[in-house]
């Protein structure tokens, strides 16, 4: 084996070796890199659970709402239904009391014209 052939054969070695060198160096920074991934993927999933935690509670908070919701419109129902009651009782008094002042008015009327024929001239109401 002649010199030349000897220092290629020297370079190419020594540029494999440098070659091995940054190979080993990239491996290192990709190991870092998975780590850092991983590392980052643990605390999205922890976000990710906190966040349904969050979910389910606002879930229960607006069910809870709705029931509320809707014994609120049962009593509502209830309360409209007592109110229309109601007013048909006082309708029926207003009608009593128009019919109680009708047949005063009828009454003052028929004690006028009495007390007219009583006395004819002491009633100038």
């Amino acid at each position: 084996m002649s010199e030349d052939e000897l220092l290629r054969r020297l370079n190419e070695l020594e540029g494999k070796v440098a070659r091995i060198g940054e190979l080993e160096a990239e491996v290192s920074r990709l190991r870092e890199d998975a780590a850092s991934a991983r590392a980052l993927a643990g605390m999205a999933d922890r976000d990710v659970a906190e966040m349904r935690t969050t979910m389910r509670g606002h879930t229960n908070v607006l069910n809870a709402l709705r029931e509320t919701q809707l014994e609120q419109g049962q009593s509502l129902n209830g309360l409209n239904n007592t109110v229309r009651e109601l007013a048909e009782v006082v309708g029926g008094i207003a009608a009593g009391q128009m019919q109680i002042a009708e047949h005063m008015d009828g009454l003052s009327t028929k004690m006028d014209r009495v007390l007219d024929r009583l006395d004819p001239g002491t009633n100038d109401a």
